[in-house]
């Protein structure tokens, strides 16, 4: 079966092209007396074990071949490694090679072993830096899709875990992986997101989870509200899978999606579950009025500076004593992009620089600037309140769309007054209702629909055991 051989190893050369590339690597041996080749990525094998593979395959005889005509009965006498399967198509073993395994090819065998050597390089499993709790695990998502797994699998150890492995993307070819329990999720979520993923067809999606994300869940481009949960938290995930959700993991992604989601869910964290029930209750309970009062505070603060007739004697003292050289709808909103602008200057600010710079933000944006007659000081104040506050949310995405709310507020109340502040409101509450999740529940659930039990959990932590 020479030309069998020749047929694929041309096949290989001819994708692969591994003269141009310097990572990829054709060996070719001689493995008992018949032309042998693997083909594998620099950086992506295990050396060390596929040294003892090789080890064990130079002592083959040429008699103990004899017979051997399909890679299948090659796998069963002498490969002593346990991941390997065989394929006959040169594109899958192509892509395979480019996922990190090795293909190896003998002489007078009909088609290719594709050992699974491979190896990734990957960071240490820590504690996410966003997604902190005060008490429980420490560990968190990293960028490789295997080792989620495992971290899911250690949490769950029951039988009707299933893990699904799809590859999407035309050039990317990314792995990824449906998670749920057999049994309890949400049927019409699995169903709608394995349809969704077969149906993609994007070029390659190797940068973020955001293009497939846009893909399974498609939304208006004025709607701010996010449809999808992420979390860096093997925790948190577990916890999900256990309430009937289903997970999607990608490779290359320290987050994993959680579906289905809606508005509620966004109130809920880990630290929930770290604490007795009425310490829990309180905590989500303060990280909800503070929400609120993070998008309602400075459209507030600005209707009644401009409206002082509605102070109330109680609230008096937020008066301003003089009129503001530049208006407080521009301070306002000067200021949420300064907020933001810093929070972007500090990302690629060095750690080692950070702390100092965030000292002559901070000073530039309060006492010079209320000295210089740019901003008022309750300007400052609020706006840092909201920034501060901002961080009990512990979805990026969902404190972006708070965010883009209280700007639509601003703007509302600025040109239209009370009832622009009323409208505002109004349309943001009718945009949640409007809104539906990716089975097409209504995001605003469970007030519409509305179900006690459900809206009662928003507030009140129940018993784990439940």
């Amino acid at each position: 079966m020479q030309n069998r051989y020749d047929e694929l190893t041309s096949a290989l050369d001819l994708r692969l092209n591994p003269e141009a590339s310097f990572d990829i690597i054709k060996r070719e041996l001689i493995i008992g007396g018949r032309s042998a080749a693997i083909y594998f990525v620099d950086g992506f094998i295990k050396d060390e074990i596929f040294e003892k593979i090789l080890e064990f395959m130079f002592r083959i005889s040429p008699d103990q071949l004899k017979g051997i005509e399909t890679v299948k009965e090659f796998s069963q006498r002498f490969m002593p490694y346990v991941e390997v399967e065989n394929t006959s198509d040169a594109d899958t073993a192509c892509t395979a090679i480019l996922s990190g395994a090795t293909v190896f090819m003998l002489d007078a065998v009909d088609d290719y072993l594709i050992i699974d050597t491979r190896t990734y390089p990957v960071r240490s499993v820590s504690e996410p830096e966003k997604d902190k709790t005060m008490r429980g695990a420490k560990d968190g998502f990293v960028e490789t899709l295997i080792f989620n797994t495992a971290m899911i699998r250690r949490r769950v150890r029951d039988t009707n875990l299933r893990m699904e492995y799809y590859q999407i993307g035309e050039s990317s070819k990314v792995d990824v992986a449906i998670c749920f329990l057999d049994g309890k999720c949400d049927k019409k979520s699995l169903d709608v997101l394995r349809k969704r993923i077969k149906s993609v067809n994007i070029k390659g999606i190797s940068m973020t989870q955001q293009a497939l994300a846009e893909v399974i869940c498609p939304t208006f481009f004025l709607n701010p509200f996010p449809k999808i949960k992420y979390t860096e938290r093997p925790d948190y995930a577990s916890a999900c899978l256990l309430e009937g959700r289903v997970l999607l993991i990608m490779d290359n992604a320290p987050t994993v999606m959680v579906f289905p989601t809606s508005f509620a869910d966004f109130t809920k964290e880990a630290n929930d579950y770290y604490f007795p029930p009425i310490t829990a209750s309180y905590i989500r309970t303060t990280r909800q009025i503070i929400s609120v009062i993070t998008v309602i505070l400075t459209p507030l603060f600005l209707f009644l500076v401009n409206n002082p007739g509605y102070i109330p004697e109680w609230l008096s003292f937020i008066k301003l004593d003089q009129t503001p050289v530049i208006p407080i709808f521009i301070q306002l909103l000067i200021l949420e992009f300064v907020i933001d602008g810093l929070r972007i200057a500090s990302l690629n600010t060095p750690d080692n620089l950070s702390s100092s710079m965030s000292i002559i933000g901070g000073l530039l944006l309060s006492e010079f600037a209320i000295n210089a007659g740019w901003f008022e000081a309750e300007c400052i104040l609020y706006m840092a309140f909201v920034a501060i506050a901002g961080f009990s949310q512990p979805s990026f995405e969902m404190g972006y769309a708070q965010k883009f709310i209280r700007i639509m507020l601003l703007f509302a109340t600025e040109f239209l007054g009370f009832w622009g502040l009323i409208g505002g409101l109004a349309l943001t509450v009718l945009t949640m209702v409007l809104t539906k999740t990716l089975t097409g529940r209504n995001y605003f659930y469970p007030v519409i629909p509305f179900n006690l039990k459900d809206f009662l959990r928003l507030f009140i932590r129940p018993e784990i055991k439940e």
